[in-house]
């Protein structure tokens, strides 16, 4: 009997630790291309819930150059060109959203072609006044170039893996806000194809992907650092301008204020002479 409690004891435990290991892929979440809503056609919008609530945002456009190798016109030697490989509106979606680490999946084409997104949070605030900052730590590319929409035909067959450098920490943000960036941004990714570099360009990109507090809604955005010098490149004509017609309005109120109060003095006589007649 002791034994067959021990049994039941232990069964007990293990399931417990089983549920609170895969607990949280347990969660209810479910995914949303919002895309249509955009202006713009290239631009893309990707929503992730759980439970109901949002815990990942993200809208960006982004295209990928690929190299790859096709047969020469001597059809003895292999010529290198390149694929450009636009992210298309109907994207399938799928993401996962945890405590310290999400993920954004993006396939089309039957899942010719996949984009990875991992996000983690860091173990410190880069701005010491939030929370953990969080940023973007893993890009992969899923590619098989035997796929003929982009790819043109005599390319070699076989499904490839770019992936981004190892230590990769991009759109640093702090805790509680969303990244935000206009300006183009280029991620290097080295293929399994033999090492070839495959390209990542993102642009208008807007990520958030934890600690979102309104359902469908950014918080206060963190914009890159690219945006914030061009920011301060157009306002800062402005602000020399206002200064420089500040300066200018000051000198001449100070002219014309010491030109009314000199006019104002009484003139003394240069000649000694008319002395006696002054009073």
């Amino acid at each position: 009997m002791d034994l067959i409690r021990s049994a039941s004891s232990l069964g007990l435990q293990v399931l417990v630790l089983l549920v609170c290991a895969i607990g949280p892929n347990l969660a209810e979440q479910e995914v949303e291309n919002l895309s249509g809503l955009s202006t713009n056609p290239e631009k893309n919008i990707f929503v992730i819930r759980e439970n109901g609530t949002t815990c990942l945002m993200a809208e960006f456009s982004a295209k990928l150059a690929v190299p790859y190798e096709v047969p020469s016109s001597n059809e003895v030697d292999w010529d290198l060109v390149e694929a450009y490989i636009q992210l298309p509106r109907d994207t399938e979606i799928r993401g996962k959203c945890w405590n310290n680490e999400s993920e954004l999946h993006l396939s089309w084409l039957d899942k010719a072609y996949t984009l990875k997104l991992f996000f983690v949070k860091d173990g410190q605030d880069i701005t010491k006044s939030t929370g953990r900052s969080w940023k973007l730590s893993k890009v992969q590319f899923l590619y098989d170039p035997s796929e003929r929409t982009n790819f043109k035909t005599g390319a070699r067959p076989g499904k490839h893996i770019a992936t981004s450098h190892h230590h990769l920490s991009l759109m640093a943000t702090p805790g509680g806000m969303s990244y935000e960036c206009e300006a183009p941004e280029r991620i290097s990714l080295i293929s399994s194809d033999q090492k070839k570099t495959v390209v990542l360009f993102l642009s208008e990109v807007h990520i958030q992907p934890f600690d979102i507090k309104s359902d469908f809604v950014f918080s206060e955005e963190y914009r890159c650092l690219t945006d914030q010098r061009k920011q301060l490149e157009e306002t800062l004509p402005i602000i020399l301008g206002i200064t420089l017609g500040l300066a200018i309005v000051i000198i001449l109120a100070v002219y014309h204020i010491h030109h009314k109060m000199t006019a104002n003095q009484v003139q003394i006589p240069q000649d000694r002479s008319l002395y006696k007649h002054m009073g």
